[in-house]
Formats: C-alpha cells, structure tokens, sequence
C-alpha cells in the first residue's frame, strides 16, 4: 500500500497541476489589453466623426442648401439631428452621401438629381432623430 500511494499522490498532484494550468491559461485568452481596448474605442469615434463629416459635407453643398430651402427644412436643425443619429443610420446616411456626391461629381447625376437626394437624405435624418426622441420617452 505504500507504494501505490506516491504514485497515486503523483498522479493527483498531476491532475492538479495540469488542471490549474489549464483554467489559467483559458483565463489568459480572455484578458484584452488597455491599449486594445483605447484602440477599439478611438477608431469608432474617428468613423462616427468621419461618417458625420460626409453626411454634413453634402447637406452644405450649394445644391444640400438648395434642397434644404426647397423642402423647407432649416440647416441648423438638420445638422443637429446628424449627431443624435445611432451609428449605424449614420454609417448608412454616409455611404449615401458619399455615393451621390461621387456620383454629381463624375456627371451620373443632375443637379436636380442630387437636390432630391439631399432632400430625402435630411428628410431621413429629422424622422429618425424625431423617432429615437419619442422612443426614449
């Protein structure tokens, strides 16, 4: 019986050891550094800056302005509105603007054309501005 017990001690020191390196290094996978997490964090906003940027450089184009007075809509409101948007209306809001001014700009695109578009573009971003408002109440 004395010698199954140090190797029965051996075998469950193993099973110890073997089981505490394992749990350990499952909780290191899990660990994200600071650095990673300040990365994360400053490459969204630097999208939801940029994504803002390509939404108000259209609704301040000459034809964004024409559209605006044409539908009524005063630019200050609007402009206000972009940045209570979520980020993904906003990301979807850019990507049009980007695509109507690329657009305008390589001649695919009239100038009535574009002041639709802005039009609809900022007639979306009062309704879903107006309706993230009503919602929180």
């Amino acid at each position: 019986m004395k010698r199954l017990l140090p190797s029965s001690a051996l075998a469950l020191a193993t099973l110890l050891l073997g089981a505490g390196i394992s749990a350990w290094a499952q909780d290191q996978q899990h660990v994200v550094s600071l650095t990673d997490l300040s990365k994360d964090a400053a490459g969204a906003s630097e999208t939801r800056r940029s994504d803002e940027q390509a939404v108000r450089a259209l609704l301040s184009s000459e034809q964004g302005q024409k559209a605006l007075k044409s539908a009524h809509l005063d630019y200050q409101r609007v402009d206000k509105a972009v940045g209570q948007l979520s980020d993904d209306d906003l990301a979807r809001l850019a990507q049009r603007s980007r695509q109507a001014q690329a657009d305008f700009a390589a001649g695919r695109l009239s100038n009535g054309a574009i002041i639709g578009i802005v039009a609809l573009i900022a007639a979306t971003i009062i309704l879903v501005s107006v309706f993230y408002a009503l919602s929180k109440d």
